[in-house]
């Protein structure tokens, strides 16, 4: 189920006239303090055509702060990467270099079983 069809509650078509959607307040609107944050770094290879990623689970917040946070490592890492779906990739095998730049800002991060 994707997400668009999560924030409906499930209901994709009613024959009721009056009927509305109810629309929650969406859950990413408070950014936790990164002593807060419970961040997972692992490896993942795959649907990449051979090529490793480090990616950087459990971010809660805003998109704009996991945004910054993604510039930040892929600048401290001189790799590029993306942000998508709430999870931060870094190009290549960085895993050890990303959990110590976590570590250091404060995050409560360890390395995933991937």
């Amino acid at each position: 189920m994707s997400k668009k069809s999560k924030e409906k509650d499930g209901v994709v078509y009613s024959t009721n006239p009056d009927f509305t959607y109810q629309n929650k307040p969406l859950q990413g609107t408070v950014t936790l303090s990164p002593a807060q944050q419970d961040l997972r770094v692992g490896l993942d290879k795959k649907n990449r055509g051979g090529k490793v990623v480090t990616i950087v689970t459990g971010f809660l917040g805003k998109d704009a702060d996991i945004e910054k946070l993604g510039k930040e490592l892929k600048s401290k890492c001189g790799v590029g990467g993306a942000v998508k779906d709430g999870d931060i990739l870094v190009q290549g095998d960085h895993r050890d270099r990303v959990l110590k730049i976590l570590l250091e800002s404060g995050y409560r991060a360890k390395k995933s079983g991937a």
